[in-house]
């Protein structure tokens, strides 16, 4: 050891040894007390040369411990277990259940018995036990004591001398309550995480029910509406929520009579009160309709030979709609009315010559362009103007073009455009009045100066007849009707080709056929003229046929041959130089 241990070694003997603490490991620290000085009083637990842990209630002193076989006193700093005691050098008596050791036995005992503070036993005389008995505090050893102590267990089946020792409790690591308060914090952030993630999947269940009501709302709706995509767009409902047929409408048909060259307009003023929506319907002069003798004839002949009464009914027939009166606009009253207005402004889809002009080469009455101002000449002149090769309904659609221009002039007021009625000075056909014939045109002029109007022409098959399109796109969309066209698909049809190289030839032979019960089929101009004419069929079974259209147009039996026809024609006639309309 070093001079210090020497010192202690040399001193054994020279008096007794007294418990001054325990050092920083709680091993028991002793010092020597002088052979001069008197016996040491009791403890003064308060006196600072005590050392921490000093026994307050020992009355007597410590003897010191017996030295080794080489006669080596221990000292203070000489080893000690983990646990406080020291190992003596002498022999250690195991520790003995059945020891007959009395603590509180008088007189000195030998010891071997269980010290229940952690003193170790030694060999020879101790102090009574209420002598020695010290306080001693719990003190926890470092951590690596700690470990070293449960790595020098004994082996299994060998008792470990010390195991019945006092032994200082380990500290705990942390204080409990804070463990328990971490415990709690873990725990409620846990509880507050599952809350929110509770409260984000009823969010998005919230939001996708949300999203699945508004879904289901809008195809609703839209079906309702009847503009669900893939469903027909003219369904039962329109827009306003209300069924097709259930809509109120006011229809007027009004005929342009064009004065000077002769010839028909006809379009249908409609006015739906209930989705507060106006239509100008074109309809062709090849419209089919069924006469009051049942015979099939052309709206044109309607026109012309029926006059406006008979028309109304026979258009009331074919397109199932119900027709308030007629409106005969003779191209004067055009003119007129359309420079009461204050002119019009449309655009125009060709330049219109000055039909007073007796020179070639003049500028023309009308330009073509965005926007053009026309006034009462003007527009009667482009709403009647046809190119050489166009067909009908491109006038007719000039027409439209021109009706639409002065709604939007009209005035929106039914008294003032009562007034310019009124100032036309024209008879009106009964029971069409000026009154109700201003409040009708007022209405339709505040719907065109909204954007509420259009203009759409009624299409038609070659034959006259209308298609199930057609039904669907007007006549049940607009007019609200049924389309009842006479004999459609079940006449023979006819095919003509206009070779006489006069071009209204192919309109009366379309009225002829058609009275006759045939259907027409538009067979356009031959390039040349032809002085005879001809009614060629392919098939036997239409040999018959074939003799009647010849019969039916006034052409001569010889004419009939067999041959090659149109597509999709039963019969095929080519008109020559001697076919005579008059006849027909």
């Amino acid at each position: 050891m070093n001079d210090r241990y020497d010192a202690g070694d040399a001193a054994y003997g020279a008096g007794p040894y007294e418990l001054v603490g325990y050092d920083e490991y709680g091993r028991p620290m002793y010092r020597q007390i002088p052979a001069q000085q008197a016996p040491q009083a009791a403890y003064d637990p308060y006196a600072q040369q005590q050392g921490y842990g000093h026994d307050p209630h020992a009355t007597g002193q410590q003897p010191p411990a017996p030295a080794d076989d080489a006669g080596h006193q221990p000292s203070a700093y000489d080893s000690y277990d983990s646990y406080g005691s020291y190992e003596s050098y002498g022999s250690q008596a195991p520790y003995n259940p059945h020891d007959p050791y009395d603590p509180y036995a008088p007189g000195p005992q030998a010891a071997t018995g269980y010290d229940p503070y952690g003193q170790a036993a030694s060999s020879g005389q101790q102090p009574r036990a209420a002598e020695q008995t010290a306080y001693i505090p719990q003190q926890a050893g470092p951590a690596e004591d700690t470990r070293s102590a449960r790595e020098d267990e004994p082996a299994p089946g060998e008792r470990d001398p010390d195991a019945d020792r006092f032994t200082f409790p380990e500290d705990p690591d942390g204080d409990p309550e804070d463990v328990i308060d971490w415990l709690k914090f873990t725990e409620n952030r846990t509880e507050r995480r599952e809350e929110a993630r509770r409260r984000a999947r009823g969010r998005i269940i919230a939001l996708l029910v949300v999203l699945a009501l508004v879904l289901t709302g809008g195809a609703g709706y839209l079906w309702y509406a009847g503009d669900l995509p893939g469903l027909s767009s003219s369904g039962d409902r329109t827009g306003s929520g209300t069924p097709v047929a259930a809509q109120k409408r006011d229809v007027i048909v009004v005929h342009l009579h064009n004065t000077g060259k002769g010839g028909t307009s006809t379009a249908l003023l409609v006015d739906n009160t209930t989705t507060k929506q106006g239509t100008t319907v074109l309809l062709p002069n090849a419209l089919a309709v069924t006469g009051d003798d049942g015979s099939t004839t052309t709206l044109a002949k309607s026109v012309d030979g029926d006059g406006a009464s008979g028309t109304r009914d026979q258009l009331d027939t074919v397109l199932g709609t119900s027709i308030q009166g007629s409106w005969r606009l003779d191209t004067p009253y055009l003119q007129n009315l359309v420079e009461l207005v204050g002119n019009i402004e449309i655009d125009t889809d060709t330049d219109v010559p000055d039909p007073d002009a007796g020179k070639k080469g003049t500028a023309p009455l009308v330009h073509r362009g965005h926007q053009q101002t026309l006034g009462g000449k003007a527009a009667v002149a482009y709403a009647t103007y046809r190119a050489a090769g166009e067909s009908q309904n491109a006038q007719l659609e000039r027409f439209g073009q021109v009706m639409q221009g002065v709604l939007r002039k009209m005035s929106s007021d039914p008294s003032a455009a009562t007034t310019t009625v009124r100032t036309l000075a024209q008879i009106l056909d009964p029971p069409l009045t000026d009154k109700d014939l201003g409040a009708f045109l007022a209405r339709l002029a505040d719907l065109a100066k909204s954007g509420a109007y259009r203009t759409t022409l009624l299409p038609v098959r070659t034959d006259g007849t209308l298609s199930a399109r057609t039904s669907d796109s007007v006549v049940k969309d607009i007019l609200g009707g049924t389309a009842k066209s006479p004999g459609a698909g079940s006449a023979v049809r006819v095919s003509v080709q206009n070779a006489t190289g006069v071009k209204d030839d192919t309109d009366k032979a379309r009225v002829a056929l058609l009275n006759g019960g045939f259907t027409f089929l538009e067979g356009g101009s031959a390039s040349g003229t032809q002085v005879t004419s001809k009614v060629v069929y392919a098939d036997a079974a239409h040999r018959a046929d074939a003799t009647e259209v010849a019969k039916t147009l006034g052409l001569p039996a010889g004419s009939v041959t067999r041959g090659t026809v149109s597509s999709g024609a039963d019969v095929s006639v080519v008109l020559g130089g001697d076919y005579r309309p008059s006849a027909s």
